[in-house]
């Protein structure tokens, strides 16, 4: 992974020294609360329903077992235990005290870690997939993409303060895993010609205007890539709406110019960008990829008698294989998922006694590091096939085995209610209910895939628009109501959902979802998943059941 330099080094701590000095002159009374809003938004520090919140960056995803011990020790010593992963990589502290927050980042900075603009009107922590590196159905490395994306983005003068918050995912791989058709900008790497380089899309989202994004270039060099988002971001802060926030994404000037207008318009910007100085050349492109060179796998083969056997003794183990366990693009190695949405638990939510024995586990089985994925779930990279079974009865012990990985109680879900001050309504006991609802696995595992998303309000935090089935809270006279919409997705095949129609009373939500499944079990043709089922039978079906 990246490692700072001296550089990387002092700008951080820098930052650190700044944000402490603007705390206490905000707490002093020398600056006004309106000042103090964008300097410390800029830190990732939010005003939540009961406490502050603070949005520590995770760049693409990637933590080291120091990182997370460290993580470990801001939630024992300046939060209440637990810190929480989001959809866009991160991890949040929802209960620091506003003047701990400079100490905190003066942790963070210990081991490599910040918070800069993981909010504010700016380019926010880049995402991308989380199998890069070591998926086999990966064109190339997507993460050394990201990490210049990060250096050049981050502190740029000309776009940190943007119309509004902008977000970038990258991904190298043929299957979409980190969602990029609905992010400000998606950049894909794609091979044309025998050549690898980026297609480009632009003006995706979800919030109140859900869009997903258009392609406004096919292809482009790498060497490009920068000059080309420049010209992007130079035609957002042009012709971005700064009077009214609800109209300010990129999504809705790309719709109101057309995406052939708005590309013309960043082709015409780009002529006098395009062999400038921040035009990528092969030494830096080789430097950044440096950081990302490959561990030092053993010499293996795949499938070792000592997995054969416990996949045969052992049904448990074998489960929780066939949903969290991935392939490898090494022979004798597998990608292993960890998935943190035991019933009970805040989807996302992870204790330091977790954290520190994933660091554990991570140092003794996958060379120290591990990623953070979209659906708040963690995975360990590079594990031993011959020691996955002994991982396996370590998370056991560690109660992070749970075998349900892409299954319909891996729910995606925003906070809500129960702590951010926007929402309309809670997430979190709408999820543990549902959970409840369909606790055996058997079950599950026949279902199949099976995406839930719960968001709180529409600003879509858990991105609701792109599940399966999403879940949107909604106030109706003070009282928490769900609207309920199925047929999304937000991979290669990229969909909003539909809204079945009214909404629901909270207590009523298991059982809509249940009718929703049955509808799914009688219709279904062989192994149909339920996304193909919806798209053969159409949404009326399930109208049918759920309000008859």
């Amino acid at each position: 992974m990246y490692i700072y330099d001296n550089y990387d080094q002092t700008m951080v701590d820098e930052r650190v020294n700044q944000y402490r000095d603007q705390t206490q002159r905000f707490l002093a009374g020398e600056l006004a609360a309106e000042e103090f809003q964008h300097l410390r938004l800029r830190n990732g520090l939010y005003i939540q329903r009961l406490a502050p919140m603070l949005r520590v960056a995770v760049p693409y995803g990637m933590l080291n077992s120091p990182q997370l011990r460290k993580l470990a020790y801001i939630c024992r010593h300046f939060d209440r235990g637990y810190a929480h992963f989001t959809t866009r990589q991160n991890v949040q502290y929802n209960w620091p005290k506003l003047e701990e927050v400079p100490d905190i980042l003066a942790e963070l900075a210990s081991v490599q870690m910040h918070a800069i603009q993981t909010s504010g009107n700016c380019i926010r922590n880049v995402t991308s997939d989380q199998y890069a590196g070591v998926a086999i159905d990966e064109i190339e490395d997507s993460r050394p993409w990201a990490e210049l994306i990060r250096q050049w983005s981050t502190f740029h003068p000309e776009y940190n303060w943007l119309p509004r918050k902008f977000k970038v995912a990258v991904t190298g791989a043929r299957e979409d895993r980190a969602a990029i058709q609905v992010h400000d900008i998606g950049v894909r790497l794609v091979e044309r010609d025998g050549k690898v380089g980026f297609q480009i899309l632009v003006g995706g989202g979800l919030g109140r205007t859900p869009v997903i994004a258009p392609v406004i270039r096919d292809y482009l060099d790498k060497e490009h890539l920068l000059t080309y988002l420049e010209a992007i971001l130079r035609v957002y802060n042009r012709f971005g709406n700064r009077e009214n926030k609800y109209k300010a994404r990129i999504k809705i000037l790309v719709r109101a110019m057309t995406p052939d207008v708005f590309a013309a318009k960043v082709e015409q910007e780009w002529l006098a960008l395009r062999d400038g100085p921040d035009t990528l050349t092969e030494a830096e492109i080789n430097r950044v990829k440096a950081c990302f060179s490959r561990p030092a796998y053993a010499d293996l083969t795949n499938d070792p008698l000592v997995l054969v056997s416990a996949l045969k003794e052992n049904f448990a183990f074998k489960a929780w294989c066939s949903r969290n366990a991935k392939p490898h693009q090494q022979a004798g190695y597998v990608i292993a998922n960890l998935a943190m949405k035991a019933t009970g638990v805040a989807p996302g939510d992870v204790t330091d006694e977790q954290l520190e024995t994933i660091a554990d586990l991570a140092d003794q089985y996958s060379f120290g590091e591990i990623r953070v994925t979209h659906e708040q779930n963690v995975t360990f990279s590079d594990v031993r096939q011959d020691e996955l079974y002994n991982l396996w009865q370590a998370l056991c012990v560690a109660e992070l085995a749970s075998p349900n990985l892409g299954l319909l109680t891996d729910i995606i879900c925003c906070p809500g209610g129960d702590y951010c001050s926007l929402a309309n309504a809670k997430s979190i006991p709408v999820a543990e209910a549902i959970q409840r609802q369909f606790d055996d696995l058997d079950y599950l595992h026949d279902l199949g895939d099976l995406d839930i998303n719960i968001s709180g309000c529409m600003n879509a935090c858990g991105h609701h628009h792109v599940g399966n089935i999403g879940i949107l809270g909604v106030d109706k006279k003070g009282a928490e109501f769900y609207q309920i919409s199925i047929g999304g997705s937000a991979s290669n095949d990229a969909a909003l959902a539909k809204i079945l129609g009214p909404s629901f009373a909270q207590e009523a939500i298991p059982s809509v979802i249940q009718k929703l499944v049955d509808v799914y079990l009688t219709r279904r043709e062989s192994d149909e998943q339920f996304l193909e089922t919806y798209s053969r039978i159409g949404i009326q079906p399930y109208k049918d059941s759920v309000y008859a």
